[in-house]
């Protein structure tokens, strides 16, 4: 989709410039700087200059100083370079006019990361989302400086009388961006028809989550026995992957691993890949992938969480898994609750390395427990006018005992989980107060 370089020629100057009114000091410079070198390596250049600079505000023209600029030109002429990568959003003005003073391509960080996914999209889906993605993007940027664009011409079945080619192009993208919309709604319905079908089987569904590159794909091999393509790159994996889990002593579950997030995520490939997120923002338990090792990592957490607000996903679930503890020096596998075992806390983080294999029974473990629900015996005192209310906790099976009482109430000894209890909550005969509390006169009688 872009005027990319021949792939023996693709020298970079990499430009990051600190815009001070921006920054929340989170991220070092460095930390940025070192994500947007990784980024530009992803893409199949060779950075051979890098400029760095701060300013209180971007330059409306240029983004840069004109002073900034003329170091960034000096630079290209001297390393031969043929693509200059700026670690911002661009307008499509100040691309235009960058291109024109530096005399050589330019792609902003939106860009970068749409030319990265369009590198790496393997399945059809993958492929028609890279796409729809590309011409959003593209769609703004049709000018580029070529005054040919403009001119008017008529065409036979092309255009119409006096139709600029401008005008043309941006009406081809039009059509075929309603086109692959069509057909990801399509793979979209086939999406929920699985989910659906899922739900019938009452398969849970647990999707992985995280920053890109903090081990989400080797963690899925670990648990799946799977081989999806993992690497120690940016973005190694686009095309989502199911496979089933199972466990010896609980319920089966399925596992999706999903594509990375990152610090400003362009809003397009969101939009663009809303049909593959929704397996994250269906899902049952998010198990959220945290490179333990990683100085930044909780500037990353903050980055995926407001991904999966953006998405809907923010209200589902976590368990974090800090991955990579082989490189922690002393680190060993363990797990953190939110309240001690005896009080029933539920696992809140899980420590382990995907790459040695240390510390992932204590993640199976985690997930087998997640989903074994936890049952209570509850008493509930029900008058003989509630006979929908009865008949529901037969219906759940959950009654281990019932006596009638002197005011012909009856009394049940019910064994109820969370999900029980929540569908005897719905009935409208049912109130809190049918409960009887532990140690009342009625349950003298009752066992």
């Amino acid at each position: 989709m872009f005027d990319r370089p021949a792939k023996n020629s693709e020298r970079a100057i990499l430009v990051h410039i600190d815009i001070t009114s921006e920054t929340d000091g989170s991220r070092s410079l460095f930390g940025q700087f070192e994500e947007f070198k990784e980024l530009s390596i992803s893409a199949g250049v060779t950075p051979v200059g890098i400029i760095t600079g701060s300013r209180k505000l971007p330059n409306p023209k240029y983004f840069v100083g004109s002073g900034k600029l003329e170091e960034i030109k000096l630079l290209v002429e001297q390393e031969d370079a043929q693509v200059v990568l700026f670690d911002h959003a661009l307008s499509p003005a100040q691309e235009r006019n960058i291109e024109k003073f530096l005399e050589c391509f330019v792609l902003d960080r939106s860009g970068l990361i749409l030319d990265i996914f369009s590198q790496r999209a393997r399945s059809h889906e993958g492929r028609l989302q890279v796409e729809l993605a590309q011409l959003k993007h593209l769609s703004t940027r049709l000018v580029r400086g070529w005054t040919h664009l403009e001119r008017q011409k008529g065409g036979i079945g092309l255009r119409g009388p006096g139709e600029t080619q401008l005008e043309t192009d941006r009406r081809l993208i039009g059509a075929r961006i309603k086109q692959l919309n069509k057909r990801l709604e399509k793979v979209s319905k086939r999406r929920e028809q699985s989910r659906r079908s899922r739900r019938r089987a009452e398969l849970q569904t647990v999707s992985l989550v995280g920053y890109t590159n903090a081990g989400k794909s080797s963690l899925f091999n670990a648990l799946t026995n799977s081989e999806v393509y993992s690497a120690d790159q940016l973005f190694a994996t686009l095309d989502p992957t199911l496979r089933r889990l199972e466990f010896p002593d609980a319920p089966p579950l399925i596992l999706a691993d999903t594509v990375g997030f990152i610090r400003h995520l362009p809003h397009q490939l969101v939009t663009a890949f809303q049909s593959t997120l929704e397996e994250t923002s269906e899902a049952n338990l998010l198990i959220h992938i945290i490179d333990a090792h990683d100085e930044n990592r909780h500037e990353n957490i903050a980055q995926v969480n407001a991904v999966l607000k953006e998405i809907g996903a923010d209200k589902i679930p976590q368990i974090e898994i800090y991955n990579k503890i082989d490189l922690l020096p002393d680190q060993a596998p363990h797990i953190e609750r939110d309240r001690s075992l005896h009080e029933g806390g539920q696992v809140t983080r899980v420590w382990l390395s995907a790459k040695t294999g240390e510390g992932l029974d204590l993640l199976r473990q985690a997930l087998a427990g997640y989903f074994q629900p936890t049952k209570e015996v509850v008493y509930l005192r029900i008058p003989p006018t509630a006979g929908q209310l009865r008949a529901k906790l037969y219906d759940l099976g959950c009654v281990l005992n019932e006596r009638n009482l002197d005011n012909n109430d009856v009394l049940f000894e019910v064994e109820l989980d969370c999900d029980q209890y929540d569908a005897i909550e719905q009935q409208v005969e049912f109130d809190n107060s049918m409960i009887v509390p532990l140690g009342s006169k009625h349950l003298a009688g009752a066992a």
